[in-house]
């Protein structure tokens, strides 16, 4: 069975747990969020206990084949996220 977890069905469970409308739900999830990635953008961390924290990562510059011609290419240097899983979470997962 899979299960997708997203925005609107963060803000609906929050919207029935706490008896809150849907809008207000919404806008709760998008101010977190939003909060997480200006934290991320400014060099932040985001560390939530138990669940992991998230954290931005270099990529240095690289040589790349392109695989449709095989010639060599440049990767230019860039920034990543990194999430790194807590240790509860990754015991819940055994």
């Amino acid at each position: 069975m899979s299960y997708t977890l997203n925005k609107k069905s963060i803000a609906s469970e929050i919207a029935k747990n706490y008896e809150l409308s849907q809008k207000v739900s919404q806008e709760i999830v998008d101010s977190i969020f939003e909060e997480m990635k200006e934290c991320l953008v400014s060099g932040g961390t985001v560390d939530i206990a138990k669940f992991g924290k998230y954290e931005v990562t270099e990529r240095k510059a690289r040589t790349g084949v392109n695989p449709s011609t095989r010639e060599k290419i440049e990767i230019p240097a860039s920034k990543a996220v990194k999430f790194k899983p807590s240790k509860t979470l990754k015991d819940s997962l055994k």
